[in-house]
């Protein structure tokens, strides 16, 4: 889900010898950028739209067309002579199927973050209101939770002390063939961390409940 810790991750993992091409590093909201490749968000932004729907509002269906299975295919081959290529975009959650039905040889990593501490950011940097974030943060999660269950991979937990979340991202950096960096990840910075530790009553139930089941699928 977007405000999760998704740009702390990434780019840890480019700092780890993730090659990610030409990635935003920085914008008012990020002061260390997002980590995201424009040409692969300008991919996803096309095929919601043409599903009738965006980030914000996820369409219930998507079907990618002949012109998106070739144009992201061009994406991959432009980076055929990468030993180890990742992209990431909150939005890839709602188009997965159709990354699998291109390549065999996808690897997932995911983060999560509460509820409470998503949607107070998303407030600060779109104006968007509670209830709309609750409910994106459900449907991104649900999509993440579904994967995992299907097919588990590591996921972190945004709202760990730095020094538990760098001690877990290290053991993914060396899971998945990457070279641990010889002095602690540079990339995270607690200061662009907001908010943590948020209670789960105030949550609806089925928030609360996959909060919890994220919680105990956390690495």
């Amino acid at each position: 889900m977007h405000r999760s810790g998704t740009s702390c991750l990434t780019g840890s993992l480019q700092e780890a010898g993730l090659t990610l091409g030409q990635c935003h590093t920085w914008n008012p909201f990020n002061l260390k950028g997002n980590r995201e490749n424009q040409d692969f968000v300008d991919l996803h932004n096309a095929i919601l739209l043409e599903n009738g729907g965006s980030w914000e509002k996820p369409p219930k269906v998507v079907k990618w067309s002949g012109q998106h299975r070739e144009r992201a295919r061009e994406l991959l081959a432009n980076f055929e002579d990468a030993a180890v290529v990742g992209f990431k975009d909150p939005r890839t959650l709602l188009l997965l199927e159709g990354w699998k039905e291109l390549t065999n040889t996808l690897e997932f990593v995911g983060i999560f973050r509460h509820p409470d501490a998503v949607a107070d950011s998303l407030k600060r940097r779109s104006n968007m209101d509670r209830k709309q974030a609750i409910s994106l943060w459900y449907t991104y999660n649900r999509y993440l939770y579904k994967e995992y269950k299907n097919h588990p991979f590591p996921i972190l937990c945004f709202d760990d002390r730095q020094e538990v979340f760098e001690a877990k991202l290290n053991g993914i950096i060396e899971q998945i063939g990457l070279d641990r960096p010889s002095n602690s990840l540079q990339f995270y910075d607690s200061e662009l961390k907001n908010s943590s530790d948020n209670p789960t009553a105030g949550l609806p139930w089925r928030v609360r409940r996959l909060y919890g089941q994220l919680r105990k699928a956390s690495i």
